[in-house]
């Protein structure tokens, strides 16, 4: 029951990496974590859930972020002149966030998940240019403190987090006049960066301490990871017809939307 439950939201992650640019990260923490505090992985894994829902939600994001990327690519709604350097500069967050987060208590990890949500939130509905275009015509190149600095804070905070960066670099890209189409595509190769380097991170630190048993490996969880990513394969195959046919407004509500549906169920594991 558990693996057919987890199966169900990869699959549900597939669809948000394809449409929303969430590579699985805000799907698949609070799932895996109400798995494991339920006693699921052992008792080691439940005392450890938070750290092992972050580890292997960067490990899924790998795989979720590089299809979509290689679909999107295809697709030819990659803007590639946008990825680089902003992509280099998250990388180096993420292993600064990675580091970061095996310093403190899963009690702290989940606070923040849910903070850093709602804040999100709060911003997208307030602040103009996310449910609407922020402007037409050419987009507006990111600044450098967007990029060096902004990019760096990105990486640091989603790897803490486990979410991949696609809540803050789609409403960054947003905001420069892309479509939500444009800047859910661009949210997956940025992703990269946190998913290798976090998911490299979290294996070493977690094998650094006490060893979680067989079936891990670091901080990952491997048959989570392989269920999960079958499912969320199934995900974007299913989500890739509707890429592009959804409406700008629209699919930018959909993605506040499905922030604080994430955001409650948290609160409520």
């Amino acid at each position: 029951m558990t693996y057919l439950l987890l199966a169900l939201f990869g699959g549900v992650s597939g669809i948000t990496t394809v449409l929303f640019g969430f590579g699985g990260g805000f799907v698949v923490v609070p799932v895996l974590y109400g798995v494991l505090i339920s006693g699921a992985g052992g008792a080691l894994a439940e005392q450890a859930a938070m750290h092992v829902a972050v580890a292997t939600s960067t490990c899924v994001m790998i795989v979720n972020a590089s299809l979509s990327t290689r679909r999107s690519a295809r697709a030819g709604t990659l803007l590639k002149a946008w990825l680089w350097p902003l992509g280099g500069f998250i990388a180096v967050g993420a292993l600064i966030g990675a580091v970061a987060a095996g310093f403190v208590s899963g009690s702290v990890l989940r606070a923040a998940f849910v903070i850093y949500l709602a804040i999100t939130i709060v911003d997208c509905l307030c602040r103009r240019g996310f449910v609407s275009a922020a402007c037409k015509g050419e987009p507006r190149r990111l600044s450098r403190w967007s990029v060096g600095p902004g990019g760096i804070v990105i990486g640091a905070i989603a790897t803490f987090l486990g979410v991949g960066g696609s809540v803050m670099t789609v409403p960054l890209l947003r905001r420069s006049g892309l479509s939500m189409t444009q800047a859910t595509s661009m949210a997956n190769p940025l992703s990269l960066p946190v998913a290798l380097v976090g998911t490299a991170t979290y294996m070493l630190t977690g094998l650094s301490g006490n060893a979680l048993g067989a079936g891990y490996l670091g901080y990952v969880n491997l048959g989570a990871f392989a269920v999960l990513t079958l499912g969320a394969w199934f995900g974007m195959r299913l989500a890739a017809r509707w890429v592009g046919r959804i409406p700008d407004q629209l699919h930018a509500q959909s993605y506040v939307g499905l922030l604080v549906v994430v955001m409650i169920s948290m609160v409520l594991v």
